[in-house]
């Protein structure tokens, strides 16, 4: 590790992963750091993804990337309520947004309500499943595309 203070650290970092993006990364950077998402809009292929990447792998962040298409239904965002028969009981799984950071890639493909199942979560920093709410990490962050 080097003398320099950790957030030069990290800009080194993320400006090896995405050469000649500095005005992004350090715009990105300062939206999360301040505690909020990021909508990444541009032309396919410039980075978007890789970015989103870079800046879960840079801060240490648990991550997880969710392809949005026209048929991905709310719940394979949130999770559900499964039967189990071993316990003869229904249990609670999460989906893929119980993370730190989410990378919702494609987030205009998908349909109103799928979207709106994102809003919810990244606007109270929780889901309800089966009318039961759950609390998301504390670091909870969507990086969308």
């Amino acid at each position: 590790m080097s003398d320099e203070p950790p957030i030069k650290d990290l800009l080194s970092f993320l400006d090896q992963r995405l050469l000649g993006k500095e005005r992004e990364v350090r715009l990105s950077l300062a939206c999360l750091l301040s505690g909020g998402h990021l909508l990444l809009e541009d032309v396919p292929g410039v980075g978007k993804t890789t970015l989103a990447a870079a800046l879960a792998e840079g801060l240490g962040l648990d991550s997880t990337r969710i392809q949005f298409t026209s048929d991905l239904m709310p719940s394979e965002i949130t999770g559900g309520t499964i039967f189990d028969k071993e316990s003869q009981d229904f249990i609670v799984r999460q989906g893929p947004i119980f993370t730190q950071l989410v990378v919702a890639d494609e987030i205009n493909r998908a349909t109103p309500r799928t979207q709106s199942a994102l809003l919810e979560a990244m606007s109270e920093s929780s889901v309800s499943i089966d009318g039961q709410r759950y609390a998301l990490d504390a670091a909870f962050t969507v990086i969308a595309t």
